[in-house]
């Protein structure tokens, strides 16, 4: 019997204007009700902002550095502080927003000015916000369908704009994602002393991609050739870019 638990992070959120990525964010914390803050996220706006913090503080501040030490002193291990954090930051980025690319055609901002994140009191990453909540979707989603206004036939409606194809799609997510995670991993790299090279990071990254778009059918019964048809669309524009998504570390 599944239990379904009642966050107190998502039941205090404030929502004024609903939007897409609600609605979106609503179905994939549905996923695994036992833990709901595992897939989707949270619109800025609607919270207080305590515990939050701008994912890219982690290239400017010593968060990192304090993240790192914490976790090596867990485990005992830089490398596998380093690989840990490298798994939480491609979570993070491109990890959560793979589930609503298969399922939905749909995708969330992952550039690095538009994550922040959520830690726990011992200052682990927990949750992931947006300050932009605009989704960009399929020219066939069902926002675009409601009705034919002009605003419609030119690919935008309140929270959602359309773009021309899934391999628009799949490559706008992808080069958001790598503006974002290729500065994390080189800071990584720095913070732990090449504990574990960048290189084996977007393998994390890729693995990341490529379990998640697995996990999807599964959890949805929804069809897994489209989910593994995107996923892998994503890991093609990431090697486009020159980074190492394919591979073993």
């Amino acid at each position: 019997m599944t239990v379904v638990i009642e966050d107190p992070l998502i039941a205090g959120m404030s929502i004024r204007r609903p939007l897409p990525i609600h609605e979106s964010s609503r179905r994939l914390r549905a996923l695994n009700p036992g833990c709901p803050r595992l897939f989707g996220v949270a619109v800025m706006g609607d919270l207080t902002r305590r515990r939050w913090w701008p994912l890219a503080d982690t290239l400017t501040t010593g968060r990192l550095q304090s993240m790192f030490n914490a976790a090596t002193t867990e485990t005992g291990s830089p490398a596998t502080a380093a690989q840990q954090l490298a798994a939480t930051f491609a979570h993070v980025v491109v990890g959560r927003v793979i589930p609503l690319l298969a399922l939905e055609g749909r995708a969330w901002d992952t550039g690095p000015e538009n994550l922040w994140v959520h830690v726990d009191s011992a200052g682990v990453i927990d949750w992931v916000g947006v300050i932009d909540p605009t989704l960009r979707g399929l020219p066939n989603d069902p926002m675009f369908q409601e009705r034919a206004t002009s605003v419609v036939r030119h690919g935008t409606r309140d929270g959602i704009v359309g773009l021309p194809s899934e391999a628009a799609l799949t490559t706008w997510v992808a080069h958001r994602s790598h503006r974002t995670l290729a500065p994390l991993f080189r800071r990584l790299a720095d913070v732990s002393c090449r504990a574990i090279g960048v290189a084996s990071m977007w393998h994390i990254a890729g693995g990341a991609v490529v379990s998640t778009a697995t996990q999807v059918p599964l959890l949805t019964g929804s069809c897994e050739a489209v989910s593994m048809r995107r996923g892998q669309a994503v890991l093609d524009a990431f090697t486009g870019f020159g980074v190492p998504v394919r591979g073993t570390w």
